[in-house]
């Protein structure tokens, strides 16, 4: 098995609905975002996938995200904008756009800050 990883970031504000304390407070994070997937196998070039396309696939998923006010992006509209619900998010969306790859979304982990983050992964 093989598992890739690229890292990526966007800027953005939030606040969490139903929090008692600072993060009730409209605020920013430069968010850092690391990407994984995972192949049994090689393409015809011997790559599970072009790190160039993985990062560009990342990027037009959270292309939404950057210099938002969260809060008002679906489904943060609905679900708490948390490090945790961003990562699940992200991870759903690039699941889809990986469909026809030879690579596989395995987890997604979410940085708020230097010393934060949040993973999402499915058990296999």
């Amino acid at each position: 098995m093989y598992e890739l990883m690229i890292e990526t970031g966007f800027a953005a504000a939030h606040q969490l609905r139903g929090y008692k304390g600072k993060c009730e407070n409209l605020h920013g994070h430069n968010w850092r975002v690391q990407v994984y997937v995972t192949a049994d196998k090689l393409n015809e070039i011997d790559l599970a996938i072009d790190f160039h396309d993985l990062k560009k696939i990342v990027n037009e998923v959270i292309a939404p995200l950057d210099h938002a006010y969260l809060n008002d992006v679906f489904p943060f509209t609905e679900r708490n904008p948390s490090s945790e619900n961003i990562a699940r998010w992200i991870f759903d969306s690039m699941r889809k756009k990986l469909a026809e790859c030879t690579a596989e979304i395995s987890a997604v982990t979410v940085w708020e800050s230097e010393t934060a983050s949040a993973t999402y992964y499915e058990e296999q």
